[in-house]
């Protein structure tokens, strides 16, 4: 009996040192560095290859060959400007994450490593830090959805001093194709934000509920949630009501137009379109970042498909007729989506609907989207 306990000590002995081996571990390669004259050097060690390439929104061009010396390969950027930016190494073609750099992200199956520049308080980079404020909560929680038939997954952010008992305005904030209940607050850095903003006294405490959008999926990415299902009874802008009762029967709302808000991007966007359309006089803030606009799978303008759809245009009308406090539109020169935006802009001008709207430089990117948030939110409740 006494073997038996000397060896299961020694099991678990062993068991913990390989547990804590990580912590002991070094890396001999300094990555990111960030440099006093405003660029950054990244490295890695791989002293048996013969090239090592690094692709990123930090690097010109969007690629590089790195420079080698003595087994450290490096690449040192450009002036950075306050942000966030990604990259990724490739070694003799196989991708490699940086060893020496814990920060990094998924958009969809693709993983990068990141880092943040920022040069003052304020900044865009600083809205995306953690800093010494008061902090919201993150929690993950799940749903019941009649209209879709099964128990769904959603993120939602309680501002600090939520448990104090205060009621608090709500911002649904949807993410694009490709997305899931994870991504505005690791790619679109949404807790950080919204932390930042309301200690700065610039947007107001709010609860943000982040669904997942993907109608058949229950959790996580699409296609890959905890078990198959069949095709949903309904659409996700159907069943929207669904998140809504939810939040409003869980969480210390304030109720009505004026404290509820929508906005989504790519996806999202076209979320937001419609599902604002399906319940007008709900939401009385929208905010369309780079949005897909449309009605239907369809190479129709969006006033041709409007002609065939005289609900969706009844729907428009009584959406506007509720006077909401901000329909916002939003995306940069060079997205893939602008034609839409200016199909929808054209519309409403001819409709004599009040919007408002931003256009900055770029394309369909989190850059991007995480600006839109930040001005978004400031301009609610």
């Amino acid at each position: 009996m006494k073997r038996l306990y000397f060896l299961a000590a020694m099991l678990l002995t062993a068991f913990c040192a390989n547990a804590q081996q990580a912590i002991f571990e070094k890396h001999d390669t300094r990555s990111p560095q960030f440099n006093d004259d405003g660029t950054v050097t990244l490295r890695i060690k791989a002293p048996e290859a013969k090239k090592v390439t690094i692709i990123g929104d930090c690097i010109e061009n969007g690629h590089s060959e790195l420079q080698q010396q003595d087994g450290i390969w490096s690449y040192t950027t450009a002036v950075l400007s306050p942000e966030l930016y990604n990259y990724r190494f490739y070694v003799d073609g196989a991708e490699v994450q940086d060893a020496g750099n814990i920060e990094r992200s998924r958009d969809v199956r693709s993983f990068m490593s990141t880092f943040i520049v920022s040069k003052e308080e304020g900044d865009q980079g600083y809205l995306y830090q953690n800093h010494n404020v008061e902090h919201g909560d993150v929690a993950h929680v799940w749903y019941d959805s009649p209209q879709l038939g099964m128990k769904r997954r959603m993120s939602i952010y309680t501002p600090a001093g939520y448990d104090k008992g205060k009621a608090y305005p709500v911002l649904y904030l949807l993410h694009g194709a490709g997305g899931d209940e994870e991504a505005w607050l690791t790619l679109g850095r949404t807790a950080q934000i919204m932390d930042n903003l309301i200690a700065m006294g610039k947007a107001k405490p709010m609860i943000v509920v982040m669904p997942n959008g993907n109608a058949s999926d229950d959790a996580g990415p699409l296609e890959s949630g905890l078990k198959k299902k069949e095709q949903p009874k309904t659409t996700y802008e159907e069943s929207f009501t669904d998140i809504m009762n939810y939040v409003k029967s869980h969480y210390k709302i304030k109720k009505g137009a004026d404290n509820t808000a929508l906005c989504g991007l790519s996806m999202g966007g076209y979320h937001t379109f419609r599902i604002s359309m399906l319940n007008p006089g709900t939401f009385g803030y929208m905010g369309l970042f780079s949005a897909a606009v449309r009605l239907e799978r369809s190479q129709k303008s969006l006033e041709e498909q409007l002609a065939e759809h005289p609900e969706a245009v009844a729907q428009l009308k009584a959406l506007f007729a509720a006077k909401p406090h901000l329909y916002w539109i939003a995306i940069g020169k060079d997205d893939f989506l602008f034609q839409q935006n200016v199909a929808l802009r054209q519309y409403l001008d001819k409709m004599q609907y009040p919007y408002e709207y931003f256009e900055n430089e770029g394309g369909h990117i989190w850059r991007n989207w995480r600006i839109y948030l930040s001005m978004f939110a400031q301009r609610l409740f």
